[in-house]
């Protein structure tokens, strides 16, 4: 009785075995078949899209017959064996908007039928985000695709603003409002799908170079398209962040903009969007969180925009002077934080920043000399005096005795070289102003004050940050002769009883107040040691430039008691 049931056990596990292998073939027949028939179906559409785009093709292609080849295409497209046929699609579609008045070539009329419209909709986003991934692709350096680059960025400008649509013209004009809204639904999604990123890695690959690889209408192209999902949603907090981090880093786009297009810029005036940049980012939260998505390199890089920027709008600096100030001061500490004073394994070498802990783009090398060149306008004669226009409006006291004293009755001696030189030197520094000494009376709290404070903090800052420029940036803070001693001044009048005391007071108190009004002393020093390092003895002595004899012992004598105290205290 055993072997039977053993056997009939058997035959049933060869029963199901069998079925399984029936449904395997059967499954992998279905599958070889369907595949089969895709392949037939895309050579069978790919075949009428070739046939339509034929010079001996429809001669007149209606806007219809155009949304259903399109409908085909994008159902079948893969690239790159759909890379030709999708360029010839855009060709048609650009050429069928500039048709002469015949309302049924042209492909936005789809947009006023109640059956395609939202199809049509959605069918010119798909296009545009193809568009947008070749944008990604392209290198406009090259010949065939600066050419491409130009088609697509025509096909975004003109699908995302009404202001070339015939269709609109003359009796469509009432139609305009609605199809505003399609624009603005349009580029809603582009923004969903990473629109500012494409144009991020466009305008990089185009200008992140010594020369740039755009034509004007290039640059002008994609900058408006920039410019125009930030216009639309009136300036919203999420669609500046958006511009900022990834338009406003392009390395030196502002420099670029002013020599290609400059009408750009005027665009940028007219929206006032310096201001809105600087109020954005002088929230510390705001800030912080555009220098972390942007990291070291293109922080430096946004900063180096900004200044530029400025550098073109006086008027709105002298308003927002304080954000302006203070987003520098941040965007700058948020670098020095990765900047280090020695090679590791841990940093690389950055041609501004020096040995920099983060990773460096050195893609972004080739334009570095043109945002050092921006950097320059921080530290240029016109910046420093608008920034320092408080101190520099003060006007140093005339000495009445000096003016009065004789001449000194002239010695057998005076005629050494060196004698005659200190005695010329000293009747010079008596006789044009009061010298310069700590005597007190302006309080540091005072708004004047803590303003001046605040922009030595951004000087200082730049000086430990910006180490490769380090000499430059010392080099401009001194070219104005009047700044130096009017900062001296001001740091005479500090407090009750002249500067000393203050600044022997903030060694002791670690607070931010504190750091603020030693980082005025440590870049007057600074700027001071500089200047007096390049003059010569005739420039010292002679002609006493930026001090007088007598205000260069103050000083000294200043800080040997400084110094003094400082290390007695521990």
């Amino acid at each position: 009785s055993f072997c039977p049931r053993r056997s009939s056990r058997a035959c049933r596990a060869l029963s199901r075995n069998s079925a399984l292998d029936d449904w395997a073939a059967v499954r992998i027949q279905a599958l070889v078949r369907r595949f089969l028939c895709r392949c037939r179906l895309q050579r069978k559409i790919r075949s009428e899209v070739d046939d339509f785009f034929h010079p001996s093709g429809p001669a007149k292609k209606t806007a219809l017959s155009l949304f259903k080849i399109s409908r085909k295409l994008l159902f079948i497209f893969k690239l790159p064996q759909d890379k030709e046929r999708f360029e010839k699609l855009c060709r048609c579609i650009l050429s069928s908007m500039e048709a002469e008045s015949d309302p049924k070539v042209w492909y936005v009329s789809l947009a006023l039928s109640k059956e395609l419209t939202l199809l049509w909709i959605q069918q010119v986003k798909d296009v545009l985000w193809i568009c947008c991934e070749f944008l990604k692709l392209l290198k406009p350096d090259i010949l065939q695709d600066s050419k491409l680059v130009n088609l697509h960025l025509t096909m975004l400008v003109t699908f995302t603003d009404t202001s070339t649509w015939k269709i609109l013209q003359g009796k469509g004009e009432a139609l305009r409002h609605a199809m505003n809204h399609i624009c603005a639904n349009i580029m809603g999604h582009l923004n969903q799908k990473g629109f500012y990123s494409v144009l991020q890695i466009l305008l990089t690959n185009g200008l992140a170079r010594s020369q740039p690889a755009f034509s004007k209408g290039t640059l002008t192209a994609a900058f408006s398209l920039a410019l125009r999902p930030v216009v639309a949603a009136h300036f919203s907090d999420n669609l500046l962040r958006s511009f900022l981090i990834h338009i406003m880093s392009v390395p030196a786009i502002m420099s670029h903009l002013a020599a290609l297009t400059p009408e750009r810029l005027a665009v940028m005036e007219s929206q006032d969007l310096l201001r809105k940049f600087l109020l954005f980012l002088s929230r510390e939260e705001q800030c912080r969180d555009v220098c972390v998505c942007l990291e070291g390199s293109h922080t430096l890089c946004l900063l180096g925009n900004l200044v530029y920027l400025g550098s073109l709008n006086e008027k709105v600096l002298q308003e927002e002077m304080g954000p302006f100030v203070s987003v520098l001061t941040h965007m700058l500490c948020y670098c020095q934080k990765y900047v280090s004073q020695k090679k590791s394994n841990l940093t690389h070498w950055h041609p501004v920043l020096g040995w920099f802990s983060q990773t460096v783009d050195y893609g972004l090398n080739e334009s570095m000399p043109l945002l050092s060149k921006q950097l320059q306008h921080l530290w240029g004669a016109p910046m420093i005096r608008l920034l320092f226009s408080d101190v520099l409006s003060k006007k140093l006291l005339e000495s009445q005795e000096a003016a009065r004293q004789p001449p000194p009755a002239s010695s057998p001696h005076s005629s050494l070289p060196v004698k005659s030189l200190f005695r010329r030197a000293f009747q010079k520094s008596t006789s044009v102003r009061n010298i310069l000494k700590p005597i007190g009376g302006k309080r540091v709290d005072s708004a004047e004050v803590q303003k001046v404070c605040s922009i030595c903090v951004l000087y200082q800052m730049a000086l430990t940050t910006l180490t490769q420029i380090r000499l430059q940036i010392l080099t401009g803070l001194t070219y104005l002769d009047d700044l130096l001693p009017k900062l001296w001044a001001l740091i005479c009048e500090l407090g009750p009883q002249g500067g000393l005391k203050v600044f022997l007071e903030c060694l002791n108190h670690h607070t931010e107040e504190s750091k603020r009004l030693l980082a005025m002393l440590m870049l007057f020093c600074d700027c001071s040691r500089h200047l007096i390092t390049i003059l010569d003895d005739i420039e010292v002595y002679e002609e006493q430039v930026s001090f007088k004899l007598e205000e260069l012992v103050t000083i000294s004598s200043f800080l040997n008691s400084f110094v003094f105290k400082m290390i007695w205290d521990g």
